[in-house]
């Protein structure tokens, strides 16, 4: 068993090498061509994965080597890793939200997984069927917990209700709810081609838009790759252990959630064990993976390839054990960190590798972009295009740092409201609602964000800047007030004591500098 291991992961280094010295070449020749840009491609594919962590595919240099996700690395290999990807808000809906509307979820309005959408939000599909584009959506809308009604922006509505099922769904096709048999990646695939063989029949322009469930907790894969991985060595991150280097300055909340639903010592209250989780949650990514190959074979087929531009992502990371958690919502890098490739032949170059810093606020105005279509005047728009990016031209004045935020949800209360300003060197994270301390990380010398430098003599001024940045940012895009919407279920109602005065230490102001 240990030999069969160390030869597969010896042919395993073997093809990422070969591959890296195809991409240099490849690279190499097409530098060398004059700097003409191809026309842009008319169609969009987005292809959009749930909690898969950013470095979870197999070329990426931090994935286990014994993990599989050819399909993936063919998007690298033939096209663009947008090694820098980040979310705004790492939790399903408001990240969604913030796909579709190009805006931070504090203006959007969007900020946890139990509310609907706000009366008069617009999204970008919109503006592409004014522009005479086909519109589809297939998979995970999420956005309003109790309801699959097909939303504006759509020709076609293939979804389920809140988080689904990854066996026999219930879907709403354009409407009408029915049972379907089988594990629901497939499904949703399957109903996703179909559709794109009838805009190819017909000569459309279109956008498809295919949100899978996987890899969601808790995580189911296909039969077919139940045990794929069995037996294959785990690496445990070095900060999910008590006495980790740093660990003392950690925040207390991080401290406390190792022992809660989200943290790895009662992780779902104790229903399952780390190794079987991590070892699931890798062959359900199987499933994904083969999808997006399905996807990239029919375009190819079809002579739909060199006309169509195909973004893939995640809604948000996922934490494997760093600092003793499990689950995203939080502020470090695993959690706020997603996977991002783009692929379209004859017009992205061959194993490109982008640097700079690309949000989910710039998925809308870049689908504009490359589609011609235009946003009213009104939609105020977040995000930037990283168009120009996939044309291998460069862009003045792009982003060095962005705002992270995440509001309390009383469902899972053991992450507080964070809001974050991330800069290519450090992370500030200020926490809002407990008696606790923020961070500082040194994300250069410290990139698992061991040290938390807060209470760091050296570093008072740094600390003082970056805050007054973070709060500029917030007041500059209107998110000085903290969104409170409606709770629905049956939480635990319990409040402070009648008449007994707020401690709130924000309220629609900014703490002293």
């Amino acid at each position: 068993m240990a030999l069969n291991h160390t030869r597969k992961t010896m042919w395993k280094s073997i093809r990422k090498c070969a591959i890296c010295a195809i991409v240099l070449l490849l690279s190499g020749v097409q530098a060398g061509r004059a700097q003409e840009h191809p026309p842009v491609p008319r169609n969009v594919v987005f292809i959009l994965s749930d909690d898969h962590r950013y470095d979870f595919m197999g070329f990426h240099p931090n994935a286990p080597e014994w993990l599989e996700t050819p399909n993936l690395d063919r998007m690298a290999r033939e096209g663009m890793h947008l090694a820098n990807a980040f979310v705004t808000t790492a939790l399903c809906s408001p990240s969604r939200a913030s796909i579709l509307t190009g805006q931070y979820a504090h203006r959007h309005g969007v900020v946890d997984n139990n509310i609907d959408i706000p009366e008069g939000t617009r999204f970008f599909p919109e503006y592409l069927q004014d522009a005479g584009y086909a519109t589809g959506f297939f998979g995970k809308w999420h956005m309003g917990h109790d309801t699959d009604e097909p939303r504006r922006g759509f020709d076609r509505w293939v979804s389920f209700r809140g988080q689904g099922v990854y066996y026999d769904p219930v879907l709403n096709v354009d409407g009408h709810q029915s049972k379907h048999q089988g594990y629901t990646s497939d499904i949703l695939t399957d109903y996703a081609l179909e559709w794109l063989e009838e805009q190819h029949e017909a000569e459309r322009l279109f956008f498809l838009y295919l949100s899978h469930k996987a890899v969601h907790a808790e995580f189911e894969p296909a039969e077919r790759h139940r045990g794929h991985y069995a037996g294959e060595p785990l690496e445990y991150k070095e900060t999910m252990y008590p006495d980790a280097a740093g660990s003392e300055t950690w925040p207390e909340w991080v401290k406390a959630q190792r022992s809660s639903w989200h943290g790895v010592d009662y992780m779902y209250h104790g229903r399952i064990n780390f190794d079987d989780f991590y070892r699931q949650y890798a062959e359900t990514l199987l499933g994904v993976d083969e999808s997006v190959g399905r996807v990239l074979d029919f375009l190819e087929e079809n002579g739909l390839a060199e006309h169509t531009l195909v973004i893939y992502m995640g809604d948000n990371g996922f934490s494997f054990g760093e600092h003793g958690l499990i689950d995203k919502r939080h502020a470090f890098e695993e959690s706020m960190r997603v996977p991002m490739l783009a692929w379209a032949p004859g017009f992205i170059r061959p194993g490109t590798v982008l640097e700079q810093n690309v949000l989910n606020l710039d998925i809308m105005p870049t689908v504009l972009d490359v589609t011609g279509a235009k946003a009213p005047d009104d939609h105020v728009v977040d995000g930037m295009s990283f168009l120009p990016f996939l044309q291998g031209a460069t862009v003045a004045n792009w982003r060095d740092e962005f705002l992270y935020e995440y509001y309390w949800e009383w469902n899972f209360p053991q992450t507080p409201t964070q809001f974050a300003i991330r800069t290519p060197r450090y992370k500030y994270v200020f926490t809002h609602g407990v008696w606790d301390q923020d961070g500082l990380y040194d994300l250069q010398n410290d990139p698992q964000e061991q040290l938390n430098l807060i209470d760091s003599p050296e570093h008072q001024e740094l600390a003082k800047e970056l805050r007054n940045r973070l709060f500029d940012r917030l007041e500059a895009t209107g998110g000085m007030h903290i969104p409170l919407r409606r709770p629905t279920g049956g939480q635990n109602d319990k409040r402070r004591p009648e008449g007994e005065p707020s401690t709130d230490p924000l309220i629609g102001r900014r703490p002293p500098s």
